[in-house]
């Protein structure tokens, strides 16, 4: 697990811990010291913590003018024993919202799997984001089956185009555009 780094070919062009307005703005990380676990077994320190045991992010990228972010995950997404969508929703997706971004990009090719509880917060999250959406990228087969057979996947789109697609290969704006036009297409 400690080989797995968050995709870094955007830092030239978005860095959290430098921007003022991110939710880890300030946070340092350490190049060497590995501090943080997940059942035990190391994460890359580039990981960020957001008061879940078992799952990490990293904001990759947001575009305040375009009202969107871009964030990959890491672990075990459990709501059942952690609460985990509470820590994600409390500590970083209100202060995304507070600054006006409604388009949520999820990469969750490296969340290992998914326990539901309740959709309280995706619920509120989905309310808050009025003609918004949140699009889950990538997330494999086993892990959307869990979002969907809890119906979850009515706030967030899944499945279809954003399964498997190369999504390193675009830059930020050319990704955003890209998924907007998907779902457009599967709204209409």
């Amino acid at each position: 697990m400690h080989d797995l780094e968050p995709f870094y070919n955007w830092q030239h062009l978005y860095n959290a811990s430098v921007d003022k307005r991110s939710p880890f703005y300030g946070k340092q990380h350490s190049e060497i010291y590995f501090e943080h676990t997940i059942y035990n077994y190391y994460i890359h320190p580039q990981w960020d913590d957001f008061g879940s045991q078992t799952l990490y992010l990293k904001l990759l990228f947001v575009d305040y003018d375009q009202q969107y972010c871009i964030i990959e995950f890491l672990g075990e997404w459990n709501d059942i024993l952690y609460n985990d969508v509470m820590y994600l929703y409390r500590n970083v997706i209100e202060s995304l919202l507070e600054e006006q971004i409604k388009y949520f990009i999820l990469i969750g090719e490296n969340v290992l799997d998914f326990h539901a509880d309740t959709d309280d917060y995706y619920a509120e999250w989905f309310d808050n984001i009025e003609d918004g959406w949140i699009i889950g990228i990538n997330f494999r087969k086993h892990v959307i089956k869990e979002f969907t057979d809890t119906n979850i996947d009515q706030f967030i789109a899944f499945g279809g185009g954003f399964d498997s697609f190369t999504w390193r290969k675009f830059q930020p704006e050319q990704l955003f555009s890209f998924l907007n036009s998907l779902i457009i297409k599967r709204l209409t």
